[in-house]
């Protein structure tokens, strides 16, 4: 094997390797002699096939697989021999002119990961934003739980609506006399002054009673999301099915118990924990997030534009997504492609974060034990069912790669973790939405992100800070969530096809792997009834 460098510039490497047809025969000859025993041929005793035969039925397919197993193992031997720490799978080319019988020239081309300084872990400082549990909190959920449950009273058919009473209610939305789609629902809970419908919409209904029909006249505010509805007069066909109290509901053991809990205190016992949990993880995030920007602000080296683009390729394809679920998704798409560059200004903050955070990690000892690793597959592997889970078990089991992207997220909470250890932390005490503000103005404005499959993120949208309302348009990396970066250990990759030769990933961090840190979308207006919740 001979080897020639053609590009060295900034990350990026370029080789031309020459792989003798000397060597490839040898490779041929080698095969042919381990086969020969096995192969049978009508006339010829088992395993006394003439050698120039076997050639002759397998001769193509062996050229094939030696010309293959070659290429593996000289890039591999490329790699240790030139000391490289592929970002991706490097690019193979076999020259289109060859031929069995000459000599095999490659071109392999990759993108290096870039040497970083030991990053010091010293003169962190964080500020830990607390908040207690009031028992007035307790009290809310507990009331949530009951009107979930349909704790409400019924009021008496005489019963007049006013606000506060909550109505249970069908409707169907029409525009110039036509039914609109998405317009429709059945059975809906609307609480008179919550305002969850659009305006004009709840006034109309105060003073109604039970089994009464109403049509209700109102207009789609003119910065509607929908522009097909933006602006339009509207009207609602409602009929109310039930007026429930609007007075809370009453909290009591008897109404612990038809829970499945023993008393009341439990259940308050309860959901302080769920409470604290919640607060802990907006902390967390807090926490997170000013860390993150301490390293990024400390840190400024090349990053591979390989990974870049395919951390970019990610982000781009999770907002497409969303986009399709917008009320105008044409207008959301615009909106993307006017904030393109910042995604991708995005997507470097994450591979250079994502970089350091393993680079720490793994020059501080920070590993994913073999029992961690055993529980994050079996957890992984209750998402499918009896018959698929030992399938899955067993290809992660046998896929490095598979397993780097399921270690990957434990591996950066912990990185994450023994820097919180490090920092030098000062606590403060503050409120829920003064600690959700706190969240919201680093996002410069937040834009709720609307998550979805295999997102990475809790879909209890309880737990998130909200968005009080739009908040002025800005640039979207001014918007992101910078929760995290992408993250991973060590992993080997897979081996290469006769054409796509891989390398054996060093230090390497997936793209694919952890990315909280997601660009979030603009907050939406206030929903139609049709699409109250």
């Amino acid at each position: 094997m001979q080897t020639v460098e053609t590009l060295n510039e900034g990350l990026k490497r370029a080789y031309t390797v020459t792989i003798t047809s000397k060597d490839i025969d040898a490779r041929v000859e080698k095969e042919v002699k381990a086969i020969a025993p096995q192969v049978r041929m009508p006339g010829f005793r088992p395993g006394k096939v003439p050698v120039n035969l076997v050639k002759k039925m397998h001769g193509e397919s062996l050229q094939r697989d030696a010309l293959n197993n070659s290429i593996q193992e000289s890039i591999q031997k490329l790699i240790a021999d030139q000391k490289l720490r592929p970002a991706m799978q490097p690019s193979v080319e076999l020259d289109e002119g060859f031929e069995f019988g000459k000599d095999a020239e490659v071109k392999v081309e990759l993108e290096v990961l870039p040497e970083i300084a030991a990053p010091s872990v010293d003169g962190l400082k964080l500020e830990r934003l607390t908040v207690d549990v009031a028992d007035a909190q307790v009290a809310e959920a507990a009331g949530r739980i009951a009107t979930q449950q349909g704790a409400l009273e019924e009021q008496a058919d005489s019963h007049k609506a006013a606000e506060g009473d909550t109505l249970v209610i069908d409707f169907v939305g029409k525009v110039d006399g036509e039914a609109f789609e998405g317009g429709s629902a059945q059975d809906i809970r609307l609480k008179l002054g919550s305002g969850q419908f659009i305006p004009g919409f709840e006034e109309q209904l105060s003073g109604v009673k039970k089994g009464e029909k109403k049509t209700i006249e109102v207009s789609f505010p003119e910065d509607y999301g929908a522009a097909h509805l933006a602006g339009k007069a509207a009207t609602f066909d409602v009929t109310v099915k039930s007026v429930l109290d609007g007075d809370k509901p009453k909290l009591d053991d008897d109404f612990a118990k038809s829970l499945g809990l023993e008393n009341l205190e439990k259940l308050n016992e309860l959901l302080k924990g769920q409470i604290e949990q919640e607060h802990n993880g907006l902390t967390r995030t807090h926490m997170k997030r000013k860390l993150l920007d301490q390293l990024a602000a400390a840190h400024d080296f090349d990053v591979p534009p390989s990974m870049v683009e395919a951390e970019f390729n990610q982000i781009w394809a999770q907002l497409q997504h969303e986009a399709g679920h917008e009320e105008d998704p044409e207008a959301a798409l615009k909106e993307m492609e006017d904030e393109k560059d910042d995604y991708r200004a995005i997507a470097v903050r994450r591979v250079r974060l994502g970089l350091l955070l393993s680079e720490i990690g793994q020059a501080n000892g920070v590993t994913v034990s073999d029992q961690e690793m055993n529980r994050l597959i079996m957890q992984a592997a209750q998402q499918y069912g009896p018959q698929d889970r030992e399938r899955f078990v067993q290809y992660v089991r046998q896929d490095p790669m598979a397993a780097a992207q399921l270690r990957a997220p434990l591996y950066e909470d912990k990185v994450v973790d023994f820097l919180f250890d490090k920092a030098e932390v000062t606590d403060r005490a503050v409120t829920r939405e003064e600690l959700e503000a706190a969240i919201e103005a680093e996002d410069g404005d937040l834009k709720p992100h609307v998550h979805g499959p295999g997102c990475g993120h809790d879909h209890d949208h309880d737990e998130k800070p909200k968005a009080k309302k739009a908040a002025p348009k800005k640039k979207a990396a001014e918007a992101v969530e910078a929760e995290a970066a992408p993250a991973a250990e060590e992993a080997p990759a897979k081996k290469p096809a006769a054409k796509k030769a891989a390398a054996k990933k060093d230090e390497a961090v997936e793209a694919d792997a952890v990315a909280e840190e997601k660009p979030k979308k603009k907050a939406a207006p206030k929903k139609a009834a049709a699409k109250a919740e």
